[in-house]
């Protein structure tokens, strides 16, 4: 690993995640962390999450090779300005946001001469939150995709080849493209889960007993799903609004069709659509893509 020093801003799960692959890997590198709340710094230094934790940007990125923000996007922007003037030349600025393009137009204005920034989203997560909630296997053959927009050449392959030391496979893609495929995969797919929970809690001849015991694995999915941060999801979609709108308008015309062919009784629609979606799962298994939190803490439990 070509990174001395790596500073964490933020020590929820993704970034104990990291400071645990890195220990995994066997790299020396000395690695500090901030956090915002006592509690969380407090639990951090009990657990020995890093090897120092700091209540001030200035230690934390002090001398740091690499200094990765794990905030939610919208702070990105003023944390990118508070920890400018402690970087030292030729440090690299990464994150691990889940939109790109808001993320670069929020941290670039900031980024003072010298420094490479070099945006970055590692596809990996649980619902669970917090830094007890990390563990170092997160990131094992998961996609980290990074989202370069001009960035120093040797910059952006060491910090690929910093995620591929944790476990990560990495590509390179257009930020744009980014969020349009995020709002794919992800972000639409986590409103449709609120949505759901949302319509159960609503449905009032449903008692909350019932939805608890009757659950299907289905629901229990969504309620998996719609655990996650509110304060980062909410940050996700007001930062990716146009990407996750084009994509819930296209979901709101497939829904139509189906409806339609339940209301008409079209089982041929339907078995024709359910065939090619089931596909999609197929390539999603072969990918070595199908791994989701029960089996994350089942492997963190070992």
């Amino acid at each position: 690993m070509s990174y001395n020093r790596i500073a964490l801003i933020g020590l929820g799960l993704i970034a104990s995640s990291m400071s645990l692959a890195i220990k995994r890997s066997g790299s020396s590198a000395h690695v500090t962390g901030y956090a915002r709340s006592s509690e969380t710094r407090d639990t951090a230094r009990r657990i020995g999450l890093c090897d120092t934790i700091y209540d001030d940007f200035a230690p934390t990125v002090h001398n740091a090779d690499l200094v990765v923000l794990c905030v939610p996007v919208g702070v990105m922007g003023q944390v990118m300005e508070d920890i400018a003037p402690h970087l030292k030349s030729g440090c690299t600025i990464s994150d691990v946001g889940s939109v790109k393009r808001s993320v670069i137009d929020l941290v670039q204005p900031h980024v003072p001469e010298g420094i490479h920034f070099v945006p970055a989203h590692p596809l990996a997560g649980t619902e669970h939150s917090g830094p007890k909630s990390g563990f170092a296997e997160l990131f094992d053959s998961r996609w980290c995709l990074l989202t370069p927009n001009g960035a120093n050449s040797i910059a952006i392959q060491n910090l690929a080849n910093f995620w591929k030391s944790l476990g990560a496979k990495v590509e390179e893609m257009d930020p744009d493209h980014h969020d349009l495929v995020l709002a794919v995969t992800s972000h639409a797919p986590h409103l449709i889960a609120y949505t759901m929970v949302g319509v159960a809690d609503d449905l009032k001849r449903v008692t909350n007993s019932e939805v608890i015991n009757f659950s299907a694995t289905g629901f229990r999915d969504f309620t998996r799903i719609a655990a996650s941060d509110p304060t980062m999801w909410r940050d996700v979609f007001l930062s990716n609004r146009d990407a996750t709108l084009e994509i819930l308008g296209r979901f709101t015309e497939e829904l139509f069709a189906l409806q339609r062919a339940i209301r008409t009784g079209d089982g041929d629609l339907l078995h024709d659509y359910f065939s090619r979606t089931r596909s999609i799962r197929r390539g999603i298994i072969e990918a070595g893509q199908d791994t989701d939190a029960p089996d994350f803490g089942r492997i963190k439990n070992k």
